[in-house]
């Protein structure tokens, strides 16, 4: 039987204490009862006996401490799950935000979820290709990774997100499956506009039909800011391992969850870590990363892209320090390629993909895969330090090879880098495409691709 208290003592912001209570659990669901008849939502925080802290979901404005009343419902915050959520958009809290109908639940599911069993996971080796030659070329995306883009304020991250959602497919011994594939999409504590427009370029292109869409507005409570994330891998969850579908879990941007996670500690009074974020941040986020992946028993998959904006570019800033150790590589932009226009300004030296060699090669990608893509890192790399040397000393001081690397690097980024939001290359056209830029240099620099493939891939002396 659910119990109803009347015995709130003290309402502070967004928290709340109740005393009295028994039977109660950490993370549990309550409700308060207004005077007026209506009802918000709280969460168990902290239980110290019989006294309970709760977070407030909504304002706490309304809320009388003599009239009001709390019940808990015996449960977590849970998601209603079922098939018929592709196409749909709802808010951080599971709500549909779309104005279509209420969904008729599969089953209810509890956000919090658990990490894979390490020894129930299978190693992630499968390919998907996203379109865009800066990640399927150089840093690969393999199904069941964690691979975060690092980006800054005012870089395109959105427009990024966007286009993968879009682009992205599974592909298996090199042949794409247009069948159970799925993209979950968190957009946390973005504007109306930003909302606008992945709502309107996903309705565009087509994708929304494969989507399954949680927006979580700059507005709404922190707590629901902490929820969208949860709410999100809840149904890929459930999508991966009880459809067995494969799903790419897409979520942005992880630095305002984190800020909201840093707000509500701070009402807590709780000791702060480094930069007032908590001290558990990184196990925070490791709850969140680590129930993705593939795991035994099931023939889904979960691969998660969280795209992160470094605060004042700074990558030993706690939330993309602390992201790095956990997932398994990352892509950053660079500001120096966005002011010259290139679409996506991937900035591929730093940029890395752990997992990226399981993933690629004959019957994945295509047997040149691998060694094409280190011989275009150590062209580019060794044509921006020719670019360095020739600011210094002047293009005159560079040997002939040198200016040809130079003149590679610029090619490599005007090329192979921009490639604008909206161009979808397959892994193919992007490989063809790195053999076709190599050209620029002579034969005898290509060190790093093996004799029988360049007498395939590269028939003649030029």
């Amino acid at each position: 039987m659910i119990k109803e208290y009347r015995t709130i003592e003290e309402v502070a912001g967004p928290l709340m204490l109740v005393k009295k209570v028994d039977g109660v659990k950490y993370d549990e669901l309550g409700e308060i009862l207004l005077p007026d008849g209506h009802v918000r939502r709280c969460k168990v925080l902290e239980i110290d006996g019989t006294n309970v802290l709760v977070q407030l979901f909504e304002s706490s404005v309304g809320i009388n401490a003599e009239y009001s009343k709390v019940r808990f419902t015996g449960h977590g915050i849970r998601l209603s799950v079922s098939p018929d959520m592709l196409g749909r958009v709802f808010s951080g809290m599971g709500t549909p935000i779309d104005g279509g109908s209420e969904l008729i639940p599969d089953k209810y599911m509890d956000i919090n979820g658990t990490p894979i069993n390490p020894a129930a996971r299978i190693y992630p080796s499968e390919f998907i290709q996203t379109g865009i030659s800066t990640i399927d070329g150089l840093n690969t995306l393999v199904r069941g990774q964690k691979l975060p883009i690092f980006s800054g304020s005012g870089l395109p991250h959105a427009s990024l997100a966007a286009q993968i959602a879009r682009q992205a497919r599974v592909r298996t011994g090199g042949k794409e499956e247009k069948e159970n594939f799925a993209v979950v999409f968190a957009a946390i504590g973005i504007t109306f506009e930003e909302a606008d427009f992945f709502i309107s370029d996903f309705t565009r292109n087509g994708a929304i039909d494969r989507t399954v869409m949680f927006i979580n507005l700059a507005s709404d409570p922190a707590i629901e800011r902490i929820s969208a994330p949860r709410m999100a891998l809840t149904c890929a969850e459930y999508l991966a391992f009880e459809c067995n579908m494969h799903v790419l879990v897409i979520m942005t941007d992880i630095t305002n969850y984190a800020e909201a996670l840093r707000e509500v500690s701070a009402a807590r009074k709780e000791v702060p870590g480094r930069r007032g974020y908590p001290g558990y941040l990184y196990t925070d986020l490791a709850t969140m990363y680590e129930r993705a992946g593939k795991k035994a028993g099931s023939d889904g998959s979960i691969t998660m892209i969280p795209i992160l904006t470094m605060p004042e570019d700074d990558k030993t800033h706690p939330i993309p320090d602390l992201t790095g150790y956990i997932t398994e590589g990352q892509i950053i932009l660079s500001r120096e390629l966005y002011k010259k226009g290139y679409i996506p300004p991937v900035d591929v030296l730093p940029s890395l993909s752990r997992l990226k060699d399981k993933g690629i090669g004959e019957g994945k990608t295509r047997e040149d895969h691998a060694d094409i893509m280190n011989q275009l890192f150590s062209s580019y790399a060794r044509g921006k330090e020719a670019k360095e040397l020739m600011v210094v000393l002047g293009e005159a001081a560079l040997t002939p090879t040198d200016r040809l690397y130079a003149k590679f690097s610029d090619a490599f980024e005007e090329r192979y880098i921009d490639q604008g939001a909206n161009e979808n290359r397959t892994i193919e056209q992007t490989l063809d495409l790195g053999w076709e830029l190599l050209r620029i240099l002579p034969r005898s620099e290509m060190k790093r691709i093996k004799t029988r493939l360049l007498d395939k891939y590269w028939p003649t002396e030029e």
